[in-house]
Order: C-alpha cells, then sequence, then structure tokens
C-alpha cells in the first residue's frame, strides 16, 4: 500500500494505525514527508534523531501508549488490589508488545504481584487467550493498546464480562462499549494535530523541524453500570479522579 502512494505520487503521507503502518512508511520512502501517530518511543526505535528536531522526514503525534502501561497498572491495582496476579494481552505482531509487556511486569512486581502474558493476534486467539487466564484465576487485566484490540472491542468487552475479569482498557470507547474503565490519551486531539502538522507540510514546512507532538489530555472513564453488574465496589478515590463516569 506504501509502495502504491509513492508510484502515484504524493507529496505527503499520513502513516497511522499501527505502529507497522509507520515502520513500513518509512522503509518505503526517506524523501516523501511522513506524519505518523506513533505508540513507541520514537528516539529510542531511531525513528527521529530527537522529538524536538526529528531531523529526517518522519515527523507526528506521540501517544504515549507505551509510556502510559504502568499508569495504567496501577490504576487497575486501585481497582483490584487484592488480585496477587494480573494479565496482559498483547498483540505479538506489534512493535511495541515486549517493551508494553516488559513495563507492566515492573510496574505489577512494585504492587507486589506477578504478571501472566498472553497473545493474541486474530479473533479467535482473543477466545483462546480470555479461556487460558480463566483456567490461570486471573481475576485482573490489562489489554495492550493495539490497532487489532480496538477493533475487535465488542468482543474483549464481551469476553471479559462472561469471564468475569476486570479489565483496564487504553480508549474510552472501549467504557462506552460496556467496558469497565479505560485511561489513555484523547485520541480527537491527537488527531487534530496530526491533520495541523499534514496541513503545514502541504503548506511548505519541513518534517525535519517539526517537533514530535505529545498528547496534551489524558482521560480516565469509569463505567459504573458495568460495576454494579460486577459487584464491584470502584474507590471513591479513583471516581473523583474520573473524567467521566458511564451510569
Amino acid at each position: 500500500m506504501v509502495a502504491e502512494l509513492i508510484h502515484r505520487p504524493v507529496a505527503v503521507i499520513v502513516a497511522s494505525g499501527g505502529d507497522q503502518a509507520v515502520q513500513a512508511a518509512k522503509a518505503a520512502t526517506a524523501s516523501i514527508p511522513i506524519v505518523a501517530t506513533i505508540a513507541f518511543d520514537p528516539v529510542e526505535s531511531g525513528l527521529v534523531a530527537s522529538m524536538n528536531r526529528p531531523g529526517g522526514n518522519i515527523t507526528g503525534v506521540s501517544l504515549f501508549s507505551t509510556a502510559l502501561v504502568a499508569k495504567r497498572v496501577e490504576l487497575l491495582h486501585d481497582l483490584a488490589p487484592n488480585s496477587s496476579v494480573i494479565g496482559f494481552l498483547a498483540n505479538p505482531s506489534d512493535p511495541s508488545a515486549k517493551a508494553d509487556a516488559k513495563t507492566a511486569e515492573l510496574a505489577a512486581r512494585a504492587f507486589g504481584q506477578r504478571t501472566i502474558v498472553v497473545n493474541a493476534a486474530t479473533e479467535p486467539d482473543c477466545e483462546t487467550a480470555f479461556d487460558s487466564l480463566k483456567r490461570q484465576g486471573v481475576r485482573a487485566l490489562l489489554i495492550q493498546s493495539d490497532p487489532f484490540f480496538n477493533s475487535v472491542a465488542t468482543q474483549l468487552v464481551a469476553l471479559a464480562r462472561r469471564h468475569s475479569i476486570t479489565v483496564m482498557y487504553g480508549r474510552r470507547e472501549f467504557a462506552a462499549a460496556g467496558g469497565l474503565i479505560s485511561y489513555g490519551s484523547q485520541l480527537k486531539s491527537s488527531y487534530r494535530q496530526l491533520g495541523d502538522y499534514t496541513a503545514r507540510i502541504l503548506k511548505g514546512a519541513r518534517a525535519a523541524e517539526l517537533p514530535i507532538l505529545q498528547p496534551t489530555a489524558f482521560e480516565l472513564v469509569v463505567n459504573l453500570k458495568i460495576a454494579k453488574e460486577m459487584g464491584l465496589m470502584v474507590p471513591t478515590s479513583l471516581l473523583l479522579r474520573a473524567d467521566e463516569i458511564i451510569e
């Protein structure tokens, strides 16, 4: 798909929907400007030279997905403090999967919890992963922020409710679909920034000189209706920190 865009040719490529898209665009061209949403650390991964001056043909918005993993573990612990083990559902084809799983493991260890990692890259895999978590007695789960998981949100929410597992999600859409709790950056704001950068490049700005933007707004959403259905008491301290409560 990237090759098709390059051969047309296009003036700028917007790469979004997963880190694979960004990497594919980078591998295909070093001249066409690329504006991207980035989940992993763009400097550590070698995508750009620095956050302030990317230096190449790539710029965009860092979604802080990996950086937010530890915060999600903390919130999950607040919600299920008696869980001695937490699950982590990862997409093994996501370049950030290993780093995210390691971050979750270290964060859980600080609360005296151990982590069980299960993988899923297809809808049947999700069924298998939840069955495995259930057999191992996992009662609290963190789902990696990944485009595939976003596409099967309804299935994941249904599996969580079927198996009575307390699940922390990365996007508000999960909580709105019947998930228990979510925490992440506001995607509408990030995509608005993406559009602004694309417009600026079309008007002559250079990607190398446009700093990698970082999200300025994060939202914690609690679905109190689902919590009540599960017989789960949500701590008042957590409710007071919530940006939105669904009742």
